[in-house]
């Protein structure tokens, strides 16, 4: 049942590499075991909404942390001016965000009331993040929301970035749920169609759904792109996924 009864604040993180980062926790305050979702903020950066998303992951009984990836870029400075500083530096390296989330997931497990059980889910930037993490750590459920990039050319492709990470997934560890827009460029339908491919090519345990008259970012509420019906969906599906799959 969900919970009125949540506690939030910004915490410190540890780094599976030893490095100190800001983080932000919400957690329902009440004794019963619950999984823990590692919140992956969109490009935009650690914000107010990404916030709020963990605080509502706390209120349906889930201890939720938002690791700030772009945290080193730019210590203490606003959620835009840091998204700015790390995309002047090439964007956050992939070892390095495969690293930080697992950081997230060791706290939460580590937390009273954990049931061990850990998602990640992720928008935007934070969905190809959510795919890459999903193939390189332990985690029970990944969660992609319209994440861009995940299938890349090797043009795209950086010393930070070194490998796409469509090419990643014979190694994924979860069942995976993914939603999508229709109308959205990145990922557009064809990529979404090439994931689809590859899960299904290296018998992988997911779940697609693509809603029309949506595009990118439509969970946001704040912005244009808000589609009130596919974001109304789109967190029922979460919820039966997660309860399915992060559940005692």
């Amino acid at each position: 049942m969900p919970s009125d009864r949540i506690e939030a604040g910004t915490i410190t993180l540890r780094s599976d590499k030893g490095d100190e980062i800001e983080g932000y926790h919400a957690f329902p305050l009440e004794a019963e075991p619950h999984g823990g979702v590692v919140v992956i903020h969109h490009m935009p950066g650690y914000d107010w909404s990404t916030k709020e998303i963990a605080r509502r992951f706390a209120s349906r009984g889930y201890s939720a942390v938002v690791p700030n990836l772009f945290y080193r870029y730019a210590p203490g400075a606003s959620s835009g001016d840091a998204a700015a500083a790390a995309r002047a530096a090439g964007g956050v390296p992939d070892a390095q965000c495969i690293e930080d989330v697992g950081g997230a997931v060791k706290f939460l497990r580590s937390q009273k009331g954990a049931n061990g059980k850990v998602g990640v889910i992720g928008y935007c930037s934070g969905g190809r993040q959510t795919y890459l993490c999903a193939c390189n750590l332990d985690v029970d459920a990944a969660v992609v929301c319209y994440g861009g990039g995940i299938v890349a050319t090797p043009d795209q492709l950086t010393p930070e970035r070194p490998v796409a990470v469509i090419d990643m997934t014979k190694d994924l560890r979860c069942p995976m749920l993914g939603l999508f827009g229709a109308e959205d460029a990145s990922p557009s339908p064809e990529h979404v169609a090439r994931m689809e491919a590859e899960l299904q090519r290296h018998h992988k345990t997911y779940e697609f759904h693509t809603y029309e008259n949506a595009g990118h970012a439509f969970f946001w509420v704040e912005r244009p792109s808000y589609r009130e019906e596919a974001a109304r969906e789109g967190w029922q599906r979460i919820w039966e996924f997660f309860g399915k799959h992060l559940a005692s």
